[in-house]
């Protein structure tokens, strides 16, 4: 379940900093009844982040396919092994 927290508890901030720690999920803070920012750990942030370049590489690499830009990849190994004598 999200955690939702009124932009007056940021005023805890040690408090804040605790729960973001605690949970592995942004942490929703309002005002005046609004949706008004995100927070969280580094830990969650840096996940998520991770996450975001994964998707972004299969995005590419999807694009890629349709376009067909791509190759065999036992001729690419091939052409690798003979460019460099291997």
């Amino acid at each position: 379940m999200p955690q939702i927290i009124p932009i007056k508890n940021l005023k805890n901030t040690s408090e804040v900093s605790d729960l973001a720690h605690s949970v592995d999920e942004p942490i929703y803070v309002t005002k005046n009844g609004y949706g008004d920012m995100v927070l969280m750990s580094m830990e969650t942030f840096e996940g998520v982040s991770a996450a975001l370049k994964m998707y972004q590489s299969l995005l590419t690499s999807e694009k890629q396919i349709t376009e067909g830009r791509t190759r065999d990849a036992k001729e690419s190994l091939n052409s690798i092994r003979s460019k460099y004598g291997l």
